[in-house]
């Protein structure tokens, strides 16, 4: 390792010098503590008995080697303050952890022959002009073996990714895997920025379900914290007895989740986080890294009013331009919900750097108009117009994420307006229209089956739901709408493009119907709806169509719906009559006269 790049936070390997190397029976432990008096390593190879450290390089990093210490043995540093105390420590930089409740650092080897994955990594890429159907779901609650016990990472492989690929997802979301202390973090309040969680196994079995969901043609994302890390005195704060990682000012120092804020105007914070970064898409082959709360990166503590935080912007912009670099084929997401422009430019074109960033004014406004009363549509009717104004501001990703289905907020359908029948129409509209909407799509688990209750990391999805027949015909429906969103290049291919999306009609308030055309491939297709809760008799006018052929109607009797569409229209100089169901939406394929 380059130590004057780690100190200008410009190094992204640093996980190669820093942490418990193995070789010929040896392990050499490294730490970086410029604060620290002494420190000795303790564990399973010395008896918990303390193992001196001597300082290398400038004299800020500590360092020894020590025979028989295996790979799979616990360790700890123990580092001694100025005050005069000490804190046993886990290895920033460490490869494995205890499962909690302990929270010892384990030795683990990077060297790897499980991947098969050439032919993947061969084609995968951005896909700006691709299908993307993400499926979000934490690892330890999408299904449990029992009541207590989760699936481990080679287990889950088996069941997940059968039913990725039946229900129509290319890719899958995870939320974090590094190691964190308490479940309800759900993996945001990070220990182990280097370290797969023990929850559910080894990193070698993290990096076989990896490579096993590349075999099976599904892409893996994987949240990333660049934000902040958990309060425990066993991590990071404090770590040499000095704010070395987080700030030693208080009123910056903490934000809205009580977790220590990254102090990112320190190369050696920089370097260790976008080293953290590189090693999940290097060394465990994720396909990308969405990262959290990036607005909290952009505006000091997430607030517009306090201005930018320039120290933690560069940051993102030298991290993101350093990753693309060194693999360029991988996808770096925001969830942002500034209106901080240029976050998907590149870093060279004053940009973030970002391929993708979450639409979370899509995502609010969506949600808000579809709580609404119907009779309060009409007057809100723009409220779904609006995103089209500014969509080509950003490469867009349309998220109904975790966070819309958890702490009081409701699951997607137990948003919509009504009761508990009415729900379901308007819960299939929703989708049709979130699935025909410009942008990448992203799906929370439990959204596909109709889900009520919110999500609770402590018990499995409530699959029984599928037993009564408006949840198992939901089920099928979303099913259906996901393999026509992947097999149809008109929903995808000019996602980002000004002639991927055209209005037909954005002016029916009263009718509460909107009508627009997308175009890609080939392929030109019409998406009508209606949100009202009445029939809307409509006249649909596509210029030169000579036909419409029926892709998917959302009041389908298969569906739980009241109607058996026609199959086909024709159109008479371009027009056609027609009558829409309530809360409904249909996507038809358009044929032009030759």
């Amino acid at each position: 390792m380059d130590i004057q790049n780690f100190y200008r936070g410009d190094e992204f390997e640093a996980y190669r010098f820093l942490g418990a190397h193995f070789g010929d029976g040896y392990t050499t432990f490294r730490t970086f503590a410029p604060g620290a008096v002494r420190i000795s390593v303790i564990g399973d190879f010395n008896g918990w008995n303390e193992t001196p450290m001597g300082k290398v390089q400038d004299g800020n990093f500590w360092e020894c080697t020590i025979k028989d210490a295996d790979p799979g043995m616990m360790y700890k540093y123990r580092i001694y303050k100025k005050d005069g105390s000490c804190t046993d420590h886990v290895d920033p930089y460490g490869f494995f952890s205890e499962k909690r409740p302990g929270h010892a650092s384990i030795i683990a080897t990077l060297d790897s022959d499980i991947f098969t994955d050439k032919k993947w990594l061969d084609s995968r890429g951005n896909h700006y002009d691709k299908p993307i159907n993400m499926y979000e779901m934490h690892f330890g609650s999408w299904r449990k073996k029992d009541e207590d016990t989760c699936y481990s990472y080679d287990e889950l492989a088996e069941v997940l990714i059968p039913y990725l690929k039946k229900n129509g997802y290319n890719y899958v979301e995870l939320m974090p895997l590094n190691e964190y202390p308490a479940d309800e973090s759900w993996g945001y309040q990070g220990t182990g920025f280097f370290s797969p969680t023990s929850r559910y196994g080894n990193p070698d079995g993290l990096r076989r379900f990896i490579n096993k969901c590349h075999e099976n043609d599904i892409g893996v994302i994987m949240d990333f914290i660049a934000v902040h890390f958990a309060v425990d005195d066993y991590a990071l704060r404090n770590y040499d007895g000095t704010a070395l990682y987080e700030y030693p000012n208080a009123a910056v120092g903490y934000n809205e989740w009580g977790s220590c804020n990254f102090m990112h105007s320190r190369g050696e914070v920089r370097s260790f986080l976008q080293s953290a970064a590189y090693y999940w898409l290097k060394e465990f082959h994720f396909d990308g890294l969405r990262f959290d709360a990036v607005s909290n990166l952009i505006y000091w503590q997430g607030n517009v009013n306090r201005g930018e935080n320039k120290p933690a912007t560069d940051f993102l912009k030298g991290m993101n331009n350093g990753l693309k670099e060194r693999i360029p084929d991988i996808m770096l997401i925001a969830e942002d919900s500034s209106s901080y422009p240029r976050v998907t430019q590149p870093a060279w074109a004053n940009g973030l750097g970002f391929d993708y960033k979450w639409d979370m004014g899509w995502m609010n406004d969506t949600l808000d108009y579809f709580r609404l009363p119907p009779d309060k549509r009409t007057e809100k009717y723009h409220m779904l117009t609006f995103s089209m104004m500014y969509y080509h501001s950003e490469r867009f990703i349309l998220p109904f994420s975790h966070d819309e289905n958890v702490h009081g907020k409701a699951t997607i359908i137990q948003k919509m307006n009504g009761q508990y029948e009415q729900k379901f129409p308007q819960a299939r509209a929703l989708y049709l229209y979130m699935m025909t909407h410009p942008g990448k799509k992203l799906n929370f688990m439990g959204g596909e089956i109709g889900q009520f209750r919110e999500w609770d990391e402590t018990r499995e999805q409530d699959w029984d739901i599928l037993h009564y027949p408006l949840h198992d015909a939901f089920r099928r429906y979303m099913k259906e709408l996901n393999e026509i969103y992947i097999k149809n290049p008109a929903l995808w291919e000019n996602d980002y493009r000004d002639e991927g999306f055209q209005w037909i009609d954005c002016h029916c308030e009263q009718k509460c119907v909107y009508v627009y055309k997308r175009c890609g491939g080939g392929q030109t297709v019409a998406a009508v709806f209606n949100f009202s809760d009445r029939n809307a008799d409509y006249s649909l006018h596509i210029e030169n169509a000579s036909k419409l052929r029926l892709l998917i109607d959302t009041d389908n009797q298969i569906y739980g719906g009241n109607t058996v569409p026609d199959a086909e229209l024709k159109l008479q100089d371009g027009t056609v009559n027609m009558v829409l169901s309530p809360f409904s939406g249909r996507l038809y394929q358009i044929a032009f006269q030759t």
